[in-house]
């Protein structure tokens, strides 16, 4: 939305205001002050304060948006107490006198997540018709646990949802008005919507075993084998999955054991490792009832292969199958990511890594000469995508993505659909006296506080339906692909500039706009190995008369040779070997630490199976590749600089 715009908007809606049922008659848009209000903020002190922090949210997110500001700040913990009264306010104080307080005391200790130097974990975007939509929640401040305490809130999210389902290809059972029963309710975060549905998957799956066994439902009888039945329950996910999951299992009051993975296959769940693992607790006394399958892990967007496990779990139908599609589910909003299948090239569509201009290629990498200058910006394809769609997810019993992460809605907004509602609310639901009503009773209305942990609950529909509303499904679709195309131009400097060749090596799949990279074990100085050695391993050889501006670095560089030989001389130096690898962690890790302490740009990194790594991500809506390619430029240099002081240290 414009910002002209935004202000426009609000001087109608001042205009319009005493067209609400139950507005003033008086033409005066002045208002009474009454004695409650004289203990707080009346409408005209109200108006003229909303007009002053609207005007300073619009400055922040201008001042954001550029860049730069520092994205991190430069405080330390504890920074706050001393700035604020040792005791609260005794006496009423005005918006003049709170407002500077938010530029003198809140902004200097904020992260700016919307800065599009902001380039750690995953996005979490805002946009002005998102706060608009938070601006109007807060104004009905409506709990909304059932439908009688506000219908709007209920029947809006429930549309919302569905027009969701059908915007992200999700199958017709995620709908609410499938025969089947299902449909999506708006969680607050993807953690909230793994416990509540791991409590749904613990009580089917008690049920469904106390019902095989021929227990009356209710008796002591049947409460009593459910008691000695539940601590034998046991949660699965992979070794990528979130720690949710693990977080769930203590609350659900199970056991969770992973699937491992490896490099090999990307960090994804392989069927035979599902299948061992379930025959592995099974053998142990242990009974699994829920796992957890990723679309797209935290580390590095690993996407488990549903419709390869999904034979191995139809063997076991009491398992509750949920898909963790928390950042990565929102890309199926465009058909290339929905409807991807196992002819999913890893390449751009002239089967090349898309090069930007002014880098340095070779061999297969060269782009087409002289390419039509296009009308549009080209789609990105997805790169190394695993088969989705309707088919593919209709293995599942939830499935769930966060909006508040890439599709522009601010947090909180986690879209969690489900397959069976019936095996939810049955879980869920406990309708004291005081909760009882005729409409609830006459089974025509949804009560989402049966669809969550907690009884009441905001009414967050309205933020996503004015940002489906302003952008349309083509304007998220637009958004997802700019932002792709963001993390490709990284991914190319990565792999194709002669900096990114010589420093780094991709670990694993660039996706959904994410590259996940270290320094390379050939990269480490040669003084920093065990004895002096050099590192040679598979298709690597170290060309000790290059050097690295001046300084007496080993480059490497790609070598072809036989395979047996190859391995012969990784046997024959494990300790320098050794010791590359973990320097190459060590520094990896470091870049990212001494770049953050710097605060201009965020970077997170992560370890996973002995290698630890660079993630860099930029989806928020202020993200460009200009920014990336100065990020890839501070990455560079902070990695010559920690690889010099190294070798200074070293050598006393």
């Amino acid at each position: 939305m414009k910002i002209a715009a935004y202000r426009v908007f609000l001087k109608v809606h001042q205009a319009t205001t005493r067209t609400y049922v139950g507005a003033s008659s008086n033409p005066s848009l002045s208002t009474p002050r009454s004695e409650a209000a004289n203990l707080g903020m009346n409408a005209d002190e109200f108006r003229k304060a909303a007009h002053a922090a609207i005007e300073e949210i619009i400055q922040y997110n201008q001042d954001v948006a550029s860049g730069t500001l520092p994205v991190l700040p430069n405080i330390k913990p504890g920074y706050l107490r001393p700035q604020l009264p040792a005791a609260a306010p005794q006496h009423p104080q005005s918006w003049q006198d709170i407002q500077p307080d938010i530029a003198k005391s809140i902004v200097p200790g904020l992260t700016h997540w919307q800065s599009p130097n902001f380039m750690a974990f995953f996005p979490a975007c805002s946009t002005y018709p998102s706060i608009l939509g938070e601006m109007y929640s807060s104004a009905f401040t409506a709990p909304a646990f059932n439908w009688l305490c506000s219908p709007a809130c209920t029947e809006l999210e429930t549309i919302v949802l569905d027009w969701l389902a059908d915007a992200l290809h999700l199958p017709k059972d995620f709908r609410s008005d499938s025969p089947g029963g299902g449909g999506g309710v708006i969680q607050g975060s993807a953690s909230e919507a793994i416990v509540t549905v791991m409590v749904a998957a613990r009580e089917r799956y008690l049920n469904r075993r106390a019902d095989a066994k021929g227990l009356p439902d209710p008796s002591p009888e049947r409460e009593e084998w459910i008691a000695t039945l539940r601590p034998k329950l046991v949660a699965l996910s992979s070794d990528q999955a979130h720690s949710s999951t693990a977080k769930g299992a203590i609350i659900a009051g199970t056991y969770h054991r992973t699937v491992e993975t490896t490099w090999q296959d990307d960090l994804a769940v392989q069927p035979d490792a599902l299948e061992s693992t379930i025959k592995k607790c099974i053998e142990d006394g242990r009974e699994p009832y829920y796992i957890t399958l990723s679309y797209g892990t935290t580390s590095t967007c690993a996407q488990d292969p549903l419709h390869l496990l999904a034979p191995i779990l139809q063997k076991y139908p009491d398992i509750w199958v949920h898909v963790d599609a928390a950042y990565a589910g929102t890309a199926l909003v465009c058909p290339e990511y929905a409807n991807a299948s196992t002819s999913a090239s890893p390449s751009n569509s002239n089967g090349t890594i898309p090069t930007p201009e002014g880098l340095p290629t070779n061999g297969t990498e060269q782009p087409p000469p002289n390419p039509p200058p296009p009308t549009q910006p080209p789609l990105p394809s997805p790169t190394g995508l695993l088969p989705t769609g309707p088919a593919v997810w209709s293995h599942a019993d939830s499935f769930n993505t966060n909006l508040h992460k890439w599709l522009l809605v601010s947090f909180d907004a986690s879209l969690l659909y489900i397959r069976s509602r019936h095996a939810l609310t049955s879980a869920l639901s406990i309708t004291p006296a005081y909760l009882q009503n005729k409409h609830t009773d006459s089974g025509l209305v949804t009560d989402y506080r049966d669809w969550q942990i907690p009884l009441g609950r905001r009414f967050r529909a309205l933020k996503i339906w004015f940002v489906v509303r302003s952008y349309g499904v083509e304007g998220l679709r637009a958004h997802i692909r700019r932002t792709v195309r963001v993390g490709q131009r990284l991914e190319a400097l990565v792999r194709q500039s002669e900096d990114g060749r010589a420093l780094f090596e991709v670990l694993s799949k660039p996706a959904f706009g994410l590259t996940c990279f270290r320094v390379r074990p050939g990269a480490v100085p040669r003084q920093l190995l065990a004895q002096g050695g050099v590192v040679e391993g598979p298709g690597e050889s170290v060309e000790t008369e290059n050097t690295m501006d001046g300084s007496p670095f080993g480059t490497v560089e790609q070598q072809d040779g036989e395979e047996e030989g190859q391995a012969e001389k990784a046997k024959a130096q494990p300790t320098e070997t050794a010791t590359a690898e973990n320097l190459a962690n060590k520094f990896s890790k470091q870049v990212v630490e001494t770049i953050n302490d710097g605060g201009q740009l965020f970077l997170t990194s992560s370890s996973t199976h002995g290698k630890t790594f660079i993630r860099v991500v930029s989806g928020n809506a202020n993200a460009g590749e200009e920014f990336v390619s100065k990020a890839f430029e501070m990455v560079v240099t902070t990695t010559r600089e920690v690889l010099r002081q190294a070798v200074k240290e070293s050598r006393g």
